[in-house]
């Protein structure tokens, strides 16, 4: 059975009689690398902010290690470890000055501030004035603050917005290294389907404050799969002959689509046309991107 770090139930933020999340149930297991996927406004970065305290919920529950955070909420945030939006820094100071500035709010011992430098890579830069990092080790810096509590849970609003394709694949190899190096759970929120894909290993859809699709990274590859198209001669004899042998078919001109269809079933479908003298002229698989299905999902609001 799998020990959920985080649950929400019917979690919803209404502002000005609008709603910006609507009864989300996010359900996020230990150990897992959790993409929570929209579009810019679909209502992430509220969610994650009910998620860490910062706003309270309108209706609904909030459940982080098994306990209600409404009323443990001091000694669920000592676990967790966060970097919502852009950080913040004093350009002036090195990354260890920087560091030793949080880490004395939190009480972290002071052999931290090496350990969570050496996690993110950046201990050869560590003396060095952060004004003259470049984004992706400013991003780099901001998950080693988040790492200096040594959290169970750690929640990344849009970890890679404005890095360019370097950055964006060092933020990416750092957080697949938490759960299996550090034994942490990560719930990483981004707009972009390409970079979720490559680091989740489940995704929460939410579309204009909705959930509407919350899987593994495999299931949604599942359903992207596609039609295959045969063009035959007599068509219409074709798909008769096909549905009288059960199989799910369309017409669509001289071809015939069929959804869902394996390599097994496609052998099958084409033998026996074939043994009814139709002729076969193209088998052509019609595959759907994710990208194409994420869009769908988003546009039309399907719920998994």
């Amino acid at each position: 059975m799998k020990e959920w770090v985080i649950e929400t139930k019917g979690l919803s933020k209404r502002y000005k009689g609008r709603y910006a999340v609507s009864n989300l149930h996010l359900k996020i297991a230990k150990g897992d690398i959790y993409g929570f996927l929209g579009p810019n406004g679909a209502g992430k970065t509220t969610t994650i902010r009910m998620l860490l305290g910062l706003i309270k919920p309108s209706n609904g529950s909030v459940h982080v290690f098994g306990q209600p955070l409404n009323k443990e909420r001091l000694s669920i945030l000592r676990r967790i470890g966060s970097l919502v939006e852009y950080p913040s820094y004093y350009g002036h100071l090195t990354a260890v000055d920087n560091l030793e500035a949080i880490r004395r709010i939190i009480g972290a011992p002071s052999s931290r501030i090496a350990e969570v430098l050496e996690i993110v890579g950046l201990t050869k830069e560590a003396r060095r004035p952060v004004k003259g990092y470049s984004l992706g080790m400013k991003q780099r810096l901001g998950i080693a603050s988040a790492l200096l509590g040594n959290p169970e849970l750690l929640l990344l609003d849009e970890p890679t917005n404005g890095l360019d394709p370097s950055g964006i694949l060092e933020i990416r190899e750092l957080i697949k290294q938490m759960p299996k190096q550090h034994g942490i759970t990560v719930l990483i929120s981004s707009h972009l389907l390409s970079e979720v894909e490559l680091t989740a290993g489940t995704v929460g859809i939410i579309r204009q404050g909705e959930l509407v699709f919350q899987d593994t990274i495999a299931n949604l590859h599942q359903q992207a799969q596609g039609s295959m198209s045969l063009t035959v001669s007599e068509p219409e004899q074709a798909l008769a002959a096909l549905r009288q042998q059960g199989f799910e078919a369309e017409q669509s001109g001289s071809s015939l689509l069929l959804e869902h269809t394996g390599d097994h079933a496609v052998a099958r479908i084409v033998k026996s046309l074939v043994e009814r003298d139709h002729a076969i002229y193209r088998v052509e698989e019609k595959r759907k991107s994710l990208e194409e299905l994420f869009l769908q999902i988003v546009g039309e609001g399907k719920q998994a």
